[in-house]
C-alpha cells in the first residue's frame, strides 16, 4: 500500500495530512477546529475535509451552519452519516429522519437525498467505494 497525502493549498495552508496509509489517526475535532476556522465556512456557512481516502473507503468530515443546507443529490455508493455535533435534517423519499449528535443512518446508493441544520452541525459521511 502506497501511503497518500494531502497537500496545502492556499485556501487549506494547514492541509497537509495522510490520507491514507496502514494506519491513520484521526483528530475529528482538530479537524472540526480547522474547518471553522477557513474562509468558506466564514464566507458560505459550510465546509468539508476529506480525512480518509482509498480505493475502497471514503470519510469525509462535513459542517453545516445553522439553516444551511446541501440540495438533493444521489450517492453513487452506499454511504452512512454519523452525527457528531448539532442537529441535521436528512430527507430521503419524501420522509424528514431527524439526527442528533451520536445518531447514524445508512443509505443505499442512488437513492435522492438532501440535508438540512437547524443549528451548527458536523457529521461524518462514508463512501463505499466498492
Amino acid at each position: 500500500m502506497e501511503n497518500k497525502s494531502n497537500e496545502a493549498t492556499p485556501l487549506r495552508p494547514q492541509g497537509e495530512r495522510m490520507l491514507n496509509a496502514p494506519v491513520v489517526e484521526i483528530d475529528l475535532y482538530r479537524f472540526i477546529n480547522q474547518i471553522k476556522e477557513e474562509k468558506p465556512w466564514i464566507e458560505t456557512g459550510h465546509n468539508s475535509i476529506t480525512v480518509f481516502k482509498s480505493d475502497k473507503l471514503r470519510i469525509v468530515l462535513i459542517g453545516l451552519n445553522a439553516n444551511a443546507s446541501i440540495k438533493e443529490h444521489l450517492a453513487a455508493s452506499v454511504i452512512s452519516v454519523q452525527v457528531l455535533e448539532g442537529k441535521i435534517d436528512f430527507t430521503v423519499e419524501g420522509k424528514i429522519i431527524t439526527l442528533n449528535k451520536g445518531q447514524m443512518l445508512a443509505l443505499q446508493k442512488d437513492i435522492p437525498h438532501s440535508v438540512y441544520a437547524s443549528e451548527e452541525s458536523f457529521f461524518l459521511l462514508t463512501l463505499s467505494c466498492i
